[in-house]
C-alpha cells in the first residue's frame, strides 16, 4: 500500500505549471522517501514513464511504408513526411517533457538516498541506475534534438537542457552538444562506481545493471567516433556475459524478446502498438536479407497479402534498449576502425552464426572473410540494419551514417528527405517552445 501511495504521491508532483519555466514540478502532496523500497518506488516509475519516442522515429526512417488508409494515419502523417514545421494538430508530437520526469525521479534518488536510506550496496545500486537513467535520457534528447556529435564543432552546436538537480527554480537553456555528452560520460562513470548487480532476473531487466552500464557506454563512444573507447566498453560488457540467442535451436526467441539469452534490459517500446497497425515493412529492408537461410527473416516478419508486417514489435515482451547483437556489431565496428579486422571478422561471423543456416553461413563466412576494410565496414553496417530492425536503432545510424535522401509517398504525391537534410534534426515540439521560448 505504501508503495502504491508513494507512487500516487510521485505522479501528482509531476504536474506542469501552465505559466512557469517548462521543467518546473508542483510538488504538491509529495510523499517524501525515506526507505530503500520507496526510493526502489520512486525509480520504478522514473523507468516506467521513460518516453516511448523510438516508435515515432521508425516513421522517419526507411524502414516502413505507412498504410494511408488506416484510421490512425492522421496521427503519424507529418511524422512519415518529415513536416516538423506546421504539422497538423492531430499529429503526436515527438517527447520531451517524459524525458524530463524521468530525469526528475532520478535526481531525487541521487541527492536523497543514501541521506534518508542509510549507505549501503542496495542504495548504492538505486543511485547507481538513477546516474545512469539520467545519463540516458539525456542522451536520447541530444540525438532527437541536437545535430550529431561532431568533435569540430560539438563546443558550439546546440544541445538540450540539462536538469541536474531538483530545482524548481532553475532556468533552463540549452546547452552546447559537447556540454551534454560530458556530463552524459560523467553521470555513467559516477553510476559504474555504484552498480553491484550484473544482472536482473527476468520481469526485472528494465533497470540498469553493471553490463547494461557498459553497454551505453559502448553505444555513447560508438556515437562519438570514438572507436578505441567503444571496442574496450563493448568487450567489458561481453565479458560479463556474451551469448547471442542461437536462432538455429529449437525454441529460440527473438533476439530482443526479454528472456532471450542476450538481452542486458528492456526498459523501451521501439515499435509500439500503435505504429505496427499502420505499418508494413519497406521493400528496401526486406531486401537486405536472404529470406530463406537467413533465420532473422521468418522470425521478424511475417506475409499479410502482398506486403510483409513486423513481428518483432507490439508486445511488451519485446521490449529492448540494449542486448549482446548490438554489442557484437559495435564491437566489429569499433575494431574495423582501429585497424582490428581480424577481430573485425571474429565479431561480425560469431553473430552471423546465430542467425544463419549452417550452409548458408559457411558461405558468408567465406564471402567476408575476403572483404577489404571499405568492404567489411559496408557490410557491418547493413547488418546492423538486419539485426536491429525495428529497434528504434535505425533513425540514428541514419543521421550518423550519411544522411541519405530517403523518399515517402502520400497520397500520390512524393515527399523528400534531401541528403544532409536540416530535418535530420528534429525540432523541439511546439509545446515546449511555447512553453520555454529558450528552445526558439
Amino acid at each position: 500500500m505504501k508503495k502504491l501511495i508513494i507512487l500516487s504521491a510521485v505522479l501528482l508532483s509531476l504536474s506542469l505549471s501552465s505559466c512557469k519555466k517548462y521543467l518546473d514540478i508542483e510538488p504538491v502532496g509529495r510523499v517524501i522517501p525515506t526507505t530503500a523500497e520507496d526510493f526502489r518506488a520512486l525509480l520504478n516509475a522514473g523507468y516506467a514513464g521513460f518516453a516511448q519516442h523510438k516508435s515515432l522515429l521508425a516513421a522517419r526512417t526507411d524502414e516502413l511504408v505507412l498504410n494511408e488508409f488506416n484510421d490512425d494515419f492522421p496521427l503519424y502523417r507529418d511524422i512519415y513526411k518529415w513536416n516538423d514545421i506546421n504539422p497538423d494538430v492531430l499529429s503526436i508530437q515527438f517527447h520531451y517533457i517524459d524525458f524530463y520526469r524521468t530525469i526528475f525521479n532520478a535526481n531525487t534518488v541521487i541527492s536523497d538516498v543514501e541521506a534518508r536510506a542509510g549507505v549501503n550496496t542496495e542504495t548504492a545500486q538505486l543511485k547507481g541506475e538513477a546516474y545512469l537513467l539520467r545519463a540516458y535520457s539525456h542522451f536520447e534528447l541530444l540525438n532527437l534534438y541536437a545535430k550529431p556529435y561532431d568533435k569540430n564543432t560539438a563546443a558550439t552546436d546546440r544541445g538540450i537542457p540539462l536538469s541536474l538537480k531538483v530545482d524548481l527554480e532553475h532556468i533552463y537553456t540549452p546547452a552546447t552538444v559537447a556540454v551534454v555528452y560530458d556530463q552524459v560520460l560523467a553521470d555513467i562513470a559516477e553510476g559504474q562506481k555504484l552498480l553491484n548487480v550484473k544482472t536482473f532476473e527476468a520481469g526485472k531487466n528494465y533497470r540498469f545493471t553493471t553490463r547494461a552500464a557498459f553497454a551505453l557506454l559502448a553505444r555513447v563512444r560508438e556515437f562519438r567516433g570514438e572507436y578505441a573507447e567503444a571496442l574496450k566498453a563493448s568487450k567489458d560488457a561481453l565479458a560479463l556475459d556474451n551469448q547471442l540467442e542461437d536462432l538455429n535451436a529449437a525454441g529460440a526467441v527473438l533476439p530482443n524478446n526479454y528472456l532471450a539469452k542476450e538481452n542486458i534490459m528492456s526498459m523501451e517500446s521501439p515499435f509500439n502498438n500503435g505504429i505496427n497497425r499502420l505499418a508494413r515493412i519497406s521493400a528496401h529492408l526486406i531486401g537486405l536479407y536472404n529470406q530463406t537461410d537467413d533465420l532473422r527473416f521468418a522470425k521478424y516478419f511475417s506475409k499479410s497479402g502482398s506486403n510483409y508486417v513486423a513481428l518483432k514489435g507490439a508486445s511488451d515482451a519485446n521490449k529492448i534498449s540494449f542486448r549482446n547483437g548490438e554489442l557484437y556489431l559495435i564491437q566489429a565496428e569499433a575494431a574495423l576502425q582501429t585497424n582490428d579486422q581480424a577481430l573485425a571478422v571474429q565479431s561480425l561471423l560469431a553473430l552471423k552464426a546465430k542467425r544463419l543456416t549452417p550452409a548458408y553461413y559457411t558461405t558468408e563466412a567465406t564471402r567476408i572473410s575476403a572483404l577489404d576494410k571499405n568492404a567489411l565496414l559496408q557490410e557491418i553496417l547493413v547488418e546492423r540494419e538486419r539485426e536491429l530492425a525495428l529497434e528504434g536503432q535505425r533513425w540514428y545510424d541514419l543521421r550518423r551514417y550519411g544522411q541519405p535522401q530517403i523518399t515517402h509517398t502520400v497520397g500520390g504525391e512524393a515527399f523528400i528527405l534531401q541528403k544532409n537534410d536540416p530535418r535530420y534534426t528534429i525540432r523541439f515540439p511546439k509545446d515546449a517552445i511555447a512553453n520555454n521560448p529558450n528552445l526558439q
